[in-house]
Formats: C-alpha cells, structure tokens, sequence
C-alpha cells in the first residue's frame, strides 16, 4: 500500500529487544511514569541534539505550533521526543521564518518501554465519518504498540488517504498523552498473513460473540512480554475466519451479551488487558 512508512515484518514485534537508539544513553532511572509526563511542552523531532550543548532544527508543524500556535520565544524551554523512547530537555536559540533552533540543557535519554507490549489488529477499513480516527486515537492514548488494519471477507480494504491521515491522528495523540514511544502504523495484512504471527505468539485474544467472557478467560492465563488483540469488523469474523484463527492459537473471548462496534469492542478489549496486564506485572516479585 502507497504511503506508509515501512516498519519491521509483524512477527519482529513479538520479541523485538528494545535498545538504546542511536547514540542517546538508555536511561537506568525506573521511573518511566514520570519521565513520560513532562512539566514542559513537548514536540516531536525525528532527531534529537545528541549530547548536551549541541543544536537541532525544529520545522514544519512542530515550528507552526511553538511559534504561532503557542508563541514562544527565544529562551522558552521545551521537551523533544523522537517516538522511540528519545528525550531532551532543550532551550530554544534561534527563530526565523523557516524554523527555530533549540539547544540541548542535557544529555538526552532513551526510555524502554514497560509492560506488556499491546499489538492491535482491528478490521476498521469500512468505518466511515471519524470512527476510524477515535480508533487509533484511543489505542495510542491507551498504551498500544501497534494497529494493523485487518482485512476480512466483510472489511477488504482501507484508503490510501485515510491512511495518512491517521498517522496525523497519532502523533497528535501521542503528544496529547505523553508517551514517549510512537505507535506504530503497519500496512493492512490479510488474515492468512496473521496466522503465522499467531502461531508465534504465547498471548493472543479475538474477540468472538458468545465466547468465553474476557474476565474468566484471565484468570487461567499469565502475563507475556507481547500479546496480540484481534478485533473483527461490522457484521464480525466469518465462521471459516475464526476457526482459522483459534486453530492457529488465538484464544476467542466474550466482551458482555450487547453486540458492539469496532472501535468500542476494540477499547473494551484493549483497556482490559492493559490494566490486567499492569496489575499482574505489579504484583510479581
């Protein structure tokens, strides 16, 4: 599909060593939570100053946004984040009409991420309006890895345009809620080419009607460095679809006896497992 970005094969993501990036320092300080809810206002920038003293140029949105939106002004201090755990508190230098330099007050930091890393699959293509935006919106504010766009018998594609636009819609919902690490956007996969991801990986959930409800299912099962959450589109899964899904390892769970929407069955799944993910990491020794 035209337009997006290219990102690592799916099955990368089930056990991808999170490291350092670039030649930014990964930080030993446990207290990601707070890192992530920074005092000052933070704007994206692909590249980071890469030690304290050094300079970088912000443009485009991010300078519309300090200069117009915000007018700041030389000497204001901001945040830069990279999406990719990268952090550094900065002063801006300079402003012209293109852009503005900011200068690095520290050694920046790499964060990894914690928890259990959340990759979605939902078959969204045929929302219309801005359902589809709500979508990823929320899966970025909630905490989600990635989103893949399913295509199923019922939901066979998504726009090229649309798709770009929703890359906007995450990185304004990634500055919104403060993660440091950028969902990513993947191209749309068919469910043959899922299956083998599931194989792979040891916590996998779709969401069936008349399933096992979600709560039960939970407590047989045990926290995993990665999990996936497949979510079918209006009018649900095939029969044939899901049987080749829970045949290949996916565990089919109920969402309650009400018929749901996509996006509402996806935030219903992914809020639950984020916070049964994190109270189960909690209480390990």
């Amino acid at each position: 599909m035209q337009g997006l970005v290219p990102r690592p094969r799916f099955a990368e993501f089930l056990n991808r060593p999170w490291r350092k990036i670039s030649r930014l320092r990964a930080s030993s300080t446990p207290d990601y939570a707070n890192q992530s809810r920074g005092v000052l206002p933070r704007f994206y920038s692909e590249a980071l100053p890469p030690s304290k003293g050094s300079v970088v140029r912000v443009q485009g949105d991010e300078f519309w946004h300090m200069s117009k939106v915000l007018r700041m002004t030389i000497s204001d201090r901001v945040e830069l984040f990279n999406g990719r755990g990268g952090v550094v508190r900065c002063c801006i230098q300079k402003i012209d009409q293109t852009g503005l330099d900011v200068i690095a007050l520290e050694e920046p930091q790499v964060f990894l991420p914690k928890g259990t890393q959340w990759h979605v699959f939902a078959a969204f293509g045929t929302l219309k309006g801005s359902r589809a935006d709500w979508l990823v919106e929320k899966c970025t504010e909630l905490g989600a890895s990635s989103i893949t766009p399913l295509l199923t018998e019922r939901s066979p594609s998504i726009s090229e345009n649309r798709v770009d636009r929703l890359q906007r819609v995450i990185l304004a919902a990634v500055k919104q809620c403060q993660r440091l690490h950028e969902m990513s956007m993947n191209p749309s996969t068919k469910i043959g080419s899922l299956l083998p991801i599931v194989a792979q990986s040891k916590l996998s959930f779709i969401a069936v009607a008349e399933a096992t409800p979600l709560i039960t299912t939970l407590t047989c099962s045990r926290v995993e460095a990665s999990g996936l959450i497949i979510i079918g589109p209006e009018g649900d899964f095939t029969e044939k679809e899901v049987k080749m899904m829970t045949e290949a390892g996916a565990t089919a769970v109920g969402l309650g006896p009400n018929r749901l929407r996509v996006e509402t069955a996806t935030m219903t799944l992914l809020a639950t497992l984020m916070l049964w993910s994190d109270s189960q990491q909690q209480q390990d020794p």
